[in-house]
């Protein structure tokens, strides 16, 4: 399946993760500043940083409203959040909820959901049905289980 992975990265973070998926799965890797190629994947993989206090990234800010124009019916969709769920617990990963929101209804295929079991917060807007939307990573508090649960992850939603 042709994927995309499109990420909005202040600190280098989410870059990395996305890069890391990006090898396993044998995907394009993009700044979510260019979205001109997103309609030619079959699965797309979003990525976002949370900032402030649930606030998108910047480079999401702009794209959002460029994403909602293309035509995105029939395409698999999953998510990456990176966050602090010890500094940020109300508003853990809220990033990836705000895009899901703005996108759900757009004919996408949402996969890729995870448990929040082993993660210690208080709210995010990114979940549904009780599961984060997608690969959550804590490198600030949890950075020993990157590796694992990214791995464990793309076993899930397969090449």
């Amino acid at each position: 399946m042709k994927t995309g992975i499109y990420f909005g990265s202040t600190t280098g973070a989410t870059e990395g993760v996305a890069k890391k998926v990006g090898e396993l799965l044998g995907a394009d890797v993009i700044d979510a500043a260019d979205l001109s190629n997103v309609e030619s994947y079959e699965r797309l993989i979003l990525a976002s940083s949370t900032w402030g206090m649930g606030e998108l990234q910047d480079t999401w800010i702009s794209a959002l409203d460029e994403l909602k124009t293309k035509n995105l019916s029939g395409k698999t969709v999953a998510f990456i959040g990176t966050g602090d769920q010890s500094g940020f617990g109300d508003t853990f990963v809220d990033a990836i909820g705000i895009i899901y929101d703005e996108i759900k209804d757009l004919g996408i295929t949402l996969v890729g959901q995870t448990s929040t079991d082993g993660y210690d917060f208080s709210g995010s807007k990114g979940l549904i049905d009780g599961d984060f939307l997608g690969l959550v990573i804590d490198d600030a508090n949890q950075g020993d289980l990157t590796d694992e649960r990214i791995n464990a992850w793309v076993a899930q939603i397969g090449k």
